[in-house]
């Protein structure tokens, strides 16, 4: 999208280059400025990117985020519509592996959740809805991922004890942050496969890093 913006800018400036270039017509009398199209191109230049825009700054405040928890330079992108279109994966977010099997620096997280993101990093709410637990979560997750994790039940339990350091990171208040770590642990997190939840995920667990983020406290 962000390059239909940027062609129909270009237009905008060959419209003024060439009226530069034909300024007064064959008889000498001064031609006007072409306001109408030059106007056209211009705002549906605008349109066309302030998606793209809006999506880069959203991309940005994430992976400073990210970068935070990880500890290390952290990437997250957002997927785009056309990449939603043809997606068929269930996953709410992505990291890939090098071939050694170390988890990469960068993330994908899926539209849905990256516009529950958008909608949290702009009104934090002291009172969260699931869908936007959900959302930061994933966020939190997948940085557990960037951070080394491999195994998924361990990514989780981790997540969970970081997701209301996650959550002030992105504008919340104290106690913002605390009820979506509580929103999420009680009425998500027992609801994971197998695979992603421990009988180690508790307090005094094998799990517990004793943080006093921990939802449980």
């Amino acid at each position: 999208m962000h390059w239909i913006g940027i062609g129909l800018f270009a237009g905008a400036g060959l419209v003024v280059l060439h009226w530069l270039g034909h300024r007064t017509d064959s008889l000498g009398r001064s031609r006007p400025f072409p306001w109408l199209g030059f106007g056209f191109l211009f705002i549906a230049g605008l349109a066309a990117l302030t998606p793209w825009f809006l999506r880069a700054r959203l991309e940005a405040r994430l992976s400073d985020a990210a970068t935070q928890v990880v500890g290390a330079p952290a990437a997250v992108f957002c997927q785009s519509f056309g990449e939603a279109f043809i997606d068929t994966g269930a996953e709410l977010g992505y990291v890939a592996f090098g071939p050694d099997g170390v988890p990469e620096r960068e993330t994908l997280i899926k539209r849905q959740q990256c516009n529950d993101l958008a909608d949290y990093v702009r009104s934090p709410s002291d009172s969260p809805t699931r869908e936007l637990a959900v959302a930061v979560h994933t966020l939190t997750h997948e940085a557990m991922h960037m951070s080394g994790r491999t195994n998924e039940a361990e990514t989780e339990c981790l997540a969970v004890q970081r997701d209301a350091e996650m959550a002030r990171l992105l504008g919340a208040t104290e106690q913002g942050a605390r009820n979506l770590a509580l929103v999420y642990w009680r009425n998500h997190y027992p609801r994971m496969p197998d695979g992603y939840r421990s009988a180690e995920c508790r307090p005094g667990g094998a799990l517990d890093i004793r943080s006093a983020d921990a939802p449980w406290l």
